[in-house]
C-alpha cells in the first residue's frame, strides 16, 4: 500500500509505526505540522530506515494556541484552516491508497478528507482525542450559552467527520459510547491503545548526563514533561512545587511549553517557587535522559477531558521505570493502568493537597519507588510490542483500502 500518515504533532510511537509499516514493504509518507511545540519523535531519514519510508513536514505560521478572547479563537482557527489546506495540498502531490489523520483539528481533517476523497484514497480518522467535546466544555465555560452552542456544532460537524471515514482508529473503549451517539458504524471502530516506542525509551540511571547539566542529581525529583493546554491542571502543578519547596531540597521539573507554561512561569515569579524548574520541550534523543533524572513522573488532566483523552505521556513514564503519580478521575484509561499494574499512584483530579501527599510520600520511599517502576517497565514490554501493533493497524488500512474500493498498487521506493 501507499500510505500517507499525517501526524499532526509528530510524536514519537506514531513515527515508530511510520517506520515500522515502511519496513513492511509499504511506501509511508509521513507528514507532520513543521512548527507546532510538542514532544516529538525523530521526524527525518535515520541510517538503518527503510527506503520506502519519507518525511513531509508541512509549514504555516505557528498555530497561538493561547488565545483566550473571541478574536483569538478565531484567528486560531483560521490558521488552523490555513493548515489544513496546506497540508491537503501535499497529499494531492503523493498518489496514496490511503490517507491517515492523528492529533490534528477538525478543520485539518476535514481538509485531509476532501483531498483523499479527491484522488480516490481511503480515509482514516486515528481519534486520539475527540477535540469538539473539549472545546464545548472551554467555550461554554469562558461564553455562556451563546459558547455551549456554537461548541454543539463542533460537536455536530465531528460526528460528520467520522461518519465519513472509511476506518476510525479510537485509543479507548471510553470512545465507543459517543461514537454511537454519533452515528459512526460500529464495523468500522477499531480500538488500538496507544503505545510508547519502547525501543528508543531505555531505562536510564538517575545520575546521568542531563541531570547533571540542570542540577537536579542528588536532589529529589518529581518530574512533568508534555503539553500544558486548556484540558490539563497547571494550578495542580504550582501547588506541588510550592509544597516541595517547604520540604527540602526537592525539585519539581516541568518540560513543556504554551498556554500552562507560560502561566507556570507567572506563578514562579509572583509566589517565588524556587522548587519549580521550568524547561522548554527537549530534544527526543535526550528523552529517556530526562525520564531517567526523575524519581517520580507527573500527569494532570481535568475531570471533563477524561472520556476523550488518554495522556501518552504517562506511557512514556512507563518504559522509563519511574512511578508515576496521576491527577485525573479513575476511570481513564491511563489511571486504570497505573492503578492495575501498581506502576504509581492515582489521585482526584483538582485534590492538590492530595496530588502533592503522594508525590511526597513516594519521594521519601525507596523501595515503593524501585517496585512501582519496576511493575511499569515491566507492563511496557509486554504490552508495547510494535510487531503486533503494527499488525492491527496493518489489518485496519487493508480494511479501509478495500471499503474504498481502490486497488493497491505495488509499493515504490523514495519519497514520490
Amino acid at each position: 500500500m501507499r500510505i500517507y500518515l499525517h501526524d499532526y504533532g509528530g510524536h514519537a510511537f506514531i513515527v515508530e509505526l511510520a517506520r515500522a509499516l515502511a519496513g513492511r514493504g509499504h511506501a509511508v509518507r509521513y507528514g507532520f505540522s513543521a512548527t507546532n511545540e510538542a514532544p516529538r519523535g525523530t521526524l527525518s531519514a535515520q541510517a538503518g530506515d527503510p527506503p520506502g519510508l519519507s518525511f513531509d513536514p508541512v509549514v504555516t505560521p505557528a498555530v497561538d494556541k493561547r488565545a483566550r478572547s473571541l478574536g483569538g479563537l478565531v484567528r486560531r482557527q483560521r490558521a488552523e484552516a490555513r493548515f489544513g489546506r496546506v497540508a491537503a495540498d501535499h497529499v494531492r502531490q503523493w498518489d496514496a491508497d490511503v490517507v491517515v489523520a492523528a492529533n490534528a483539528g477538525l478543520d485539518v481533517v476535514s481538509s485531509l478528507q476532501r483531498a483523499a476523497r479527491g484522488q480516490g484514497a481511503a480515509f482514516v480518522n486515528w481519534l486520539q482525542d475527540i477535540h469538539s467535546v473539549g472545546t464545548r466544555a472551554v467555550l461554554g465555560r469562558r461564553f455562556g450559552a451563546w459558547g455551549d452552542a456554537l461548541g454543539r456544532a463542533f460537536e455536530a460537524r465531528e460526528g460528520r467527520l467520522l461518519r465519513r471515514a472509511d476506518a476510525v482508529v479510537a485509543i479507548a473503549d471510553a470512545f465507543r459510547p459517543l461514537l454511537a451517539r454519533w452515528r459512526v458504524a460500529p464495523e468500522r471502530v477499531t480500538v488500538l491503545e496507544n503505545w510508547a516506542p519502547l525501543g528508543r525509551l531505555p531505562r536510564r540511571p538517575r545520575d546521568n548526563a542531563w541531570a547533571r547539566a540542570h542540577g537536579l542529581a542528588g536532589r529529589p525529583v518529581a518530574l512533568y514533561s508534555g503539553t500544558l493546554g486548556m484540558k490539563h491542571d497547571p494550578a495542580g502543578l504550582a501547588a506541588l512545587a510550592d509544597a516541595l519547596g517547604r520540604s527540602g531540597r526537592a525539585r519539581l521539573v516541568v518540560v513543556s511549553s504554551g498556554e500552562g507554561a507560560d502561566w507556570l512561569a507567572a506563578e514562579k515569579r509572583a509566589r517565588g517557587l524556587d522548587a519549580l524548574v521550568l524547561l522548554p520541550f527537549q530534544p527526543f534523543e535526550a528523552f529517556p535522559d530526562v525520564l531517567g533524572a526523575a524519581d517520580v513522573l507527573v500527569a494532570v488532566l481535568e475531570p471533563d477531558a477524561s472520556a476523550v483523552s488518554v495522556p501518552s505521556k504517562v506511557l512514556a513514564y512507563l518504559c522509563a521505570g519511574r512511578p508515576a503519580v496521576l491527577a485525573v478521575p479513575p476511570d481513564n484509561l491511563a489511571a486504570r493502568i497505573v492503578a492495575r499494574e501498581r506502576a504509581g499512584a492515582v489521585v482526584p483530579p483538582g485534590d492538590h493537597a492530595a496530588l502533592a501527599e503522594a508525590v511526597g510520600a513516594l519521594l521519601r520511599d525507596g523501595r515503593q519507588r524501585a517496585a512501582m517502576g519496576a511493575a511499569g517497565r515491566a507492563y511496557a514490554e509486554r504490552a508495547f510490542s510494535l510487531d503486533a501493533i503494527a499488525d492491527r493497524f496493518e489489518t485496519v488500512l487493508a480494511q479501509a483500502v478495500a471499503a474504498r474500493g481502490r486497488r493497491s498498487w505495488p509499493p515504490r521506493t523514495g519519497p514520490f
